[in-house]
């Protein structure tokens, strides 16, 4: 008898000396980091246009039908604010998106969050902040993208370039929104409208990775369209490299 409690004590013993198997992460179709520049080039009203322009698009039915029609029918989202170096926050950390009821969760939560910088504008910063977000996501993609949208040029940290090269050697996707601006900043015109226009500097130094594109916000009234489409895009494009992917790793 002593013998048998002697065996069973030594076999629970190693079973709780054994590390814990840890669970296997939720698949989504996409991890997307929502990037937004809240440096000081950003006015109240440019600010304003991009938490409700992410919080309608996120419930747009058209957003929600191509998350919906992708393979596991949800995407991980999380959504940052950034600036000058060393400013970036997480303002909603990763959550999923996949129905109306969520989408309504994650828009309600970034309309009620204050403004978080108002610094210079360091795009290198936020890709690098971007980036480690993926290492904390608890759900699991073969497609990652960093969705920034801003209204300047990187003025802080170091060579953009370099960040998005970086980002990208991971099989990190950037996309870029800009938003322009008709006037430009008196102080550094250049910022806002470099020579060639900032959408071009975008294409040149900020996005890369598979299929990264750039859209162009005009004005207010195309501002939460353009956002819009880029979900989309960004959905359906997880959606069509998923199955090469997949064949890739047979």
């Amino acid at each position: 008898m002593r013998t048998i409690k002697t065996l069973l004590f030594v076999v629970l013993a190693a079973a709780a000396l054994r590390p814990a198997v840890a669970p296997a992460a939720d698949k989504v179709d996409l991890l997307l980091v929502l990037a937004a520049d809240v440096s000081r080039s950003i006015d109240n009203p440019k600010f304003q246009l991009q938490r409700e322009g992410y919080a309608a698009a996120v419930s747009n039915p058209r957003v929600l039908d191509a998350v919906r029609s992708g393979h596991n029918g949800r995407i991980g989202l999380t959504y940052i604010e950034w600036s000058g170096v060393g400013s970036q926050r997480v303002l909603i950390d990763w959550t999923t998106l996949g129905d109306a009821e969520s989408a309504k969760v994650f828009g309600d939560r970034l309309l009620e969050a204050p403004r978080s910088f108002a610094d210079r504008t360091s795009i290198s910063g936020a890709i690098e902040f971007a980036m480690a977000q993926f290492a904390r996501a608890p759900f699991e993609s073969v497609r990652r993208t960093i969705d920034i949208s801003g209204d300047g040029t990187n003025n802080a940290g170091r060579d953009v370039t370099l960040a998005r090269d970086e980002a990208v050697a991971k099989g990190i996707t950037i996309n870029g929104l800009v938003i322009l601006s008709a006037t430009p900043l008196p102080w550094n015109p250049d910022h806002t409208n470099p020579p060639g226009g900032l959408d071009n500097y975008y294409r040149t130094n900020v996005v890369g990775g598979p299929g990264a594109f750039v859209l162009v916000a005009k004005d207010f009234s195309s501002f939460g369209e353009a956002i819009i489409e880029k979900m989309i895009a960004e959905v359906a494009l997880a959606r069509e490299q998923a199955p090469r992917r997949a064949a890739a790793a047979r």
